[in-house]
């Protein structure tokens, strides 16, 4: 009875996040929460007793999905390559996890009571670029808050990009929009303002495109763009 009552638990806290992420707060509906997770309502309202307790649940079931994602990441020995890994892993999780997409939609819609998605992973983006301007990665006159208030509303729009769609042309200006990032931000190790050092990607198809949108390619190739 038990393990029943955990399956149907956990089959109304996905229903629901399934319904919040397609109809924000106000417009879910707790009959269609029912049918999705193919429960009466009797049952739904004895695991969770209202809407709020239901969108409180799914926010704090993101928020744990987003740490652990963060928690998973793979440290890189430069920064600023670690920051296009974190914000791509952003985008990504915005897109393929439901929980997510419901909890960034709550945020914006939904009742107060859990901290925004934002805590878990800004302090995250702002170490790296601490780090990237201790070891002189930034190009000379950025500061660490200017480039995280741009890598900040990057990733939000990544994410949001990201949580309505996912195909080859997204990732393909994903890649593009990187570039220009990191001619303004990072500076090569000769003190010229420079992009990443295409090794290893010579030969591919856009190559050229690439190489013009960004206008040098004889910059540290710790920053190489790579697809997450």
């Amino acid at each position: 009875m038990q393990k029943r009552a955990a399956r149907t638990r956990q089959a109304v806290l996905e229903a629901a996040a399934d319904e919040f992420a397609e109809r924000g707060y106000e417009g879910a509906s707790l009959q269609r929460m029912g049918w999705r997770a193919e429960t009466s309502i009797g049952a739904l309202t004895f695991h969770f007793g209202t809407k709020t307790a239901l969108a409180e649940e799914v926010r704090t079931a993101g928020r744990a999905r987003f740490e652990r994602c963060l928690a998973e990441l793979a440290a890189a020995p430069d920064p600023l390559r670690e920051l296009r890994t974190l914000i791509g892993a952003l985008a990504r999780l915005a897109h393929e996890d439901t929980f997510v997409r419901a909890t960034r939609r709550l945020e914006a819609e939904g009742p107060g009571g859990v901290s925004p998605l934002a805590e878990v992973w800004l302090p995250v983006l702002r170490g790296l670029l601490d780090r990237a301007h201790d070891a002189q990665r930034l190009r000379p006159g950025v500061s660490p808050e200017d480039a995280v208030a741009l890598l900040a509303h990057l990733a939000e729009g990544a994410m949001a990009a990201h949580g309505a769609t996912r195909d080859s042309a997204w990732d393909s200006v994903w890649d593009s929009v990187w570039n220009v990032v990191l001619h303004g931000l990072a500076a090569d190790r000769t003190g010229r303002a420079g992009q990443a050092d295409r090794t290893g990607q010579a030969g591919q198809a856009g190559q050229a495109d690439r190489t013009d949108l960004v206008g040098r390619t004889d910059a540290p190739d710790a920053t190489a763009p790579t697809r997450t």
